[in-house]
């Protein structure tokens, strides 16, 4: 089978929403599909087309950029090349350029299948809220012409207004998430390398640092957590600096950062191999998910924290609550509520003994072939429908 993948932002990017189209990917090339990605060259010192674990990567120059999309005139001639090239189209959404390519897939009658990700929740700028409106029109074109969409829980499919109004086509596949496993003595070396053992509990956040991600919520609840434990720390792998879009928000927030960091009471630790977040998993007493809007829709790093037998504690946003409901790991807390994150934290870090599971059960039901076989089968599907 011949895989079109499109996205606005792929590798090197670093985004849930990345980190799932190259995994899953991946997995379709593992089991003998042949796979392009069709993206954006947000970065130009990364090559037009390259091939990377057999995934064939086509990157669309940038003309300029608006908010957090990218406009690329050369994208038409390309997409129209691939659709007919392929045999099947999976979009990753939001983006504002699935509308034109899955117009594409109806008029060539190839299986098309939206993954949809989130709800757009942009900050509250004249640009960004214009972008806002922009894809969101998009999108709902975009689900005129599809066969199918994919989402990640039937949580986060009722509660969205995308999906819920289209919820006769949605089908639920869980999201593929692999882990390298550590060998002891790296999580160990690693725990030294940031102080591990000098501090209880070790509170870890994995996301860039944007506004839907919640971290002045994490903030908040610091002093509740430190005047119990005067040794908790947190840290904090991920993109923190030059975020696109969110600038004046770690501006914002960074005078307070600076006064943990100067007591050793946080870490910032960058992005992070796949191979060192192995490691960091396990020198985590917890993850927190403060998430605020439906931006998130799940957090994979939840499961890659559990799998690696860390508990997680979430916001209550729909979808993003729900492997702490399925796996039992971890609490659920109201959105945006700081008391109630600084409680579960301290919970946690109190009975943490409550909050374990045995991580290998997990860690199956997210393989990525597992997730790729389901892929499959709905493209045959939609494949049966349009030939009968």
């Amino acid at each position: 089978m011949r895989i079109l993948v499109m996205l606005t932002y792929y590798r090197p990017h670093t985004s849930g929403l990345t980190i799932y189209a190259e995994r899953l990917s991946r997995a379709f090339v593992k089991r003998g599909h042949q796979v392009t990605v069709l993206t954006s060259q947000f970065d130009p010192s990364t090559p037009l087309e390259e091939v990377s674990e057999g995934v064939r990567i086509m990157r669309v120059p940038v003309l300029f950029r608006i908010s957090k999309g990218v406009f690329m005139p050369k994208l038409g001639r390309m997409a129209t090349r691939l659709v007919k090239e392929n045999d099947v189209i999976q979009l990753h959404l939001p983006q504002f350029d699935a509308a034109g390519v899955s117009l594409r897939g109806r008029m060539w009658r190839k299986p098309t299948v939206i993954t949809y990700h989130c709800d757009l929740d942009m900050p509250h700028d004249i640009i960004s809220q214009t972008a806002n409106i922009v894809i969101n029109v998009a999108n709902w074109i975009a689900a005129l012409f599809t066969h199918r969409f994919v989402a990640y829980t039937e949580d986060f499919r009722d509660h969205s207004p995308y999906l819920s109004r289209n919820k006769q086509k949605v089908k639920v596949i869980q999201p593929p998430v692999v882990m390298p496993k550590a060998a002891i003595a790296d999580v160990e070396q690693f725990g030294k390398k940031h102080s591990v053992e000098d501090h209880y509990p070790i509170i870890g956040m994995a996301t860039r640092f944007a506004t839907e991600k919640g971290v002045e919520v994490l903030l908040e609840s610091l002093p509740s957590v430190i005047d119990k434990y005067p040794n908790a720390k947190v840290l904090y792998a991920g993109t923190y600096q030059n975020v696109m879009g969110e600038k004046k928000y770690f501006d914002r927030l960074y005078p307070v950062i600076e006064k943990y960091e100067k007591k050793g009471q946080w870490e910032f630790l960058g992005i992070l191999t796949p191979k060192e977040m192995a490691m960091f998993y396990p020198n985590l007493d917890m993850l927190v998910i403060p998430s605020l809007n439906s931006t998130e829709s799940f957090g994979l790093v939840q499961i890659e924290a559990m799998i690696n037998g860390t508990p997680c504690i979430a916001s209550a946003l729909p979808g993003v609550r729900q492997p702490v409901y399925q796996h039992e790991m971890g609490k659920v807390v109201p959105i945006g509520d700081h008391q109630a994150l600084s409680e579960a934290i301290l919970e946690v870090a109190d009975h943490k003994e409550n909050y374990l599971r045995d991580p290998e059960p997990i860690r199956e039901h997210y393989n990525p072939e597992i997730v790729a076989e389901a892929y499959e089968k709905l493209f045959i599907e939609i494949d049966r429908e349009l030939t009968q």
